[in-house]
């Protein structure tokens, strides 16, 4: 198992360079000047000139993707052009938004969409099972940003000054404020690496008020969370309900369940102990295809309710042509999205013994 993971991690390598070579390159060749967009149109050819030597836009893009690369190596992800920012510092405060929400997300379409695969299996061809599916279809069809308006319409404006309001926009109510955990515990001298994991746990809200124990602001947290975690989480709920069901009833066709059933199991007994590890392999794999897209930002569901986590963050820099916002945000995207594939591989061996990672 171990040379196992210790070769996938190596074959990383060659992947991320791509990755960096291909996003430097379409960055740079995609019409648009980043000094117009900057300055403006009426910037001279000796401002612009100006900026691009300040830059190192004026050298050859072999040149440019050397010095990238170097700076890279040497844990550097570079300034913002835009906000004069460090790469580092944007990624402590946007990415956390992006990972409270993808859990959030995920969580609902796994606790929801598996239990819906299992009925809908287990009531083969019955009203439930039709109904499922039409549900399935449904959250597969429509827009996450005809969903998220829909949501909070209905919860922030139908049901307002009832029980089942929900915040539309933001993650924390007006007012409210999240202490970070350096100045909470004292510790304010922290430097470098510990101090960014730190502050990357700080930003995840729920996290530091769940390890502080702010119980009020916890709930308020999570109420915020539950319009776009639905919004987000129901296109992969979907997904995941279809596979499950049809994996299972792949699965309840083979010997071994035929067999369990001879031995007088109860149809429920053979479905969760025997049935349902089996079909879980497909299921997993979809899981971890929907971790990794979300962990790329989801723009529409960020931009409908407020949140400025990776995907807009991207998008604006994109519009912006901030080369240096978008190489590392990519790069991190990417490493996260190879670790998912890595952690998705080993659960195989988990889940099927007779699966031998070697």
């Amino acid at each position: 198992m171990a040379r196992y993971v210790i070769r996938r991690l190596l074959l990383t390598v060659p992947v991320l360079i791509g990755i960096v070579l291909l996003v430097f390159v379409v960055a740079r060749v995609l019409p648009g000047d980043p000094c117009r967009v900057l300055l403006g149109e009426r910037a001279t050819a000796a401002q612009c000139r100006d900026f691009n030597q300040r830059n190192g836009y004026d050298q050859p893009l072999p040149t440019q993707l050397g010095s990238y690369v170097a700076a890279v190596a040497r844990g550097d992800l570079g300034h913002s052009l835009t906000t004069g920012k460090p790469v580092a510092e944007l990624l402590v405060q946007r990415l956390p938004v992006t990972v409270e929400l993808t859990f959030y997300a995920l969580l609902f379409a796994v606790v929801v969409g598996i239990p819906l695969g299992m009925v809908a299996a287990y009531r083969r061809n019955s009203p439930a099972d039709v109904g499922t599916m039409i549900f399935a279809n449904l959250g597969v069809s429509v827009p996450v940003f005809v969903l998220g308006m829909f949501l909070a319409f209905i919860f922030a404006l139908v049901l307002k000054d009832t029980p089942l309001q929900l915040p539309s926009s933001g993650r924390i109510a007006p007012g409210q404020s999240v202490m970070p955990l350096a100045q909470r515990w004292g510790v304010q001298d922290l430097s470098g690496g510990p101090r960014v994991l730190l502050d990357f746990i700080s930003n995840i809200y729920t996290l530091n008020a769940l390890i502080t124990f702010q119980w009020s602001l916890l709930v308020d947290l999570l109420r915020h969370m539950v319009l776009p975690a639905i919004a987000l989480g129901t296109i992969p709920l979907a997904v995941i309900a279809r596979i499950t069901r049809s994996s299972l009833l792949e699965v309840l066709g083979q010997d071994y369940v035929r067999t369990a059933h001879a031995k007088g199991l109860g149809k429920r007994m053979v479905m969760t102990r025997h049935a349902l590890r089996n079909a879980m392999l497909p299921v997993i794999t979809v899981i971890g295809l929907s971790l990794g897209g979300l962990l790329g930002g989801a723009v529409l569901t960020e931009t409908i309710f407020g949140l400025a986590g990776v995907g807009l963050t991207v998008y604006e820099s994109i519009g912006a042509r901030d080369y240096v916002v978008i190489q590392g945000f990519t790069l991190i995207i990417a490493v996260g999205y190879m670790l998912v594939n890595l952690l998705v591989d080993v659960s195989y061996a988990y889940l099927d013994p007779r699966i031998r990672l070697t």
